[in-house]
């Protein structure tokens, strides 16, 4: 099971990603401060940060250095909104993915459900003999 980590404050965003994470069965932890990211990636690395691009109050900078600063790199899920897309844009390169909040609530059960960004499933690698492992 995937475990995610979503930096959102927007009540509507956490309510809507819990229970979306209930009914796939996936673990949400939240941080509502780019202060608690660096304890929400101390110890298991989760397989996903969701971030919000849009809450005006929050230090990106330090977010995002807590974010790159951890080993393995985590991958990031942000969103915004069409309105502040070009506010938001130096962000993106920032982020693994970016897509507006509707995006993110149509795709949102698959995100959850593999953990990844683009919502798929981990692609199998290969192992050293040939065969596919699961990745």
């Amino acid at each position: 099971m995937p475990r995610v980590v979503a930096a959102v404050r927007d009540l509507f965003f956490v309510a809507r990603i819990r229970e979306t994470a209930r009914l796939v069965g996936t673990d949400v932890a939240f941080a509502r401060s780019p202060e608690e990211i660096g304890a929400a990636l101390g110890g298991e690395a989760p397989d996903l940060l969701i971030v919000d691009l849009t809450t005006p109050e929050w230090d990106y900078e330090a977010l995002f250095a807590a974010v790159e600063g951890h080993r393995p790199r985590v991958p990031v899920l942000g969103f915004t909104t069409h309105a502040l897309a070009r506010q938001t844009q130096p962000l993106h390169a920032r982020c693994s993915r970016v897509v507006t909040k509707e995006t993110l609530s149509q795709e949102l059960g698959e995100v959850l459900r593999h953990g990844h960004p683009d919502g798929r499933a981990p692609v199998a690698a290969p192992s050293p003999s040939g065969q596919e492992r699961p990745a």
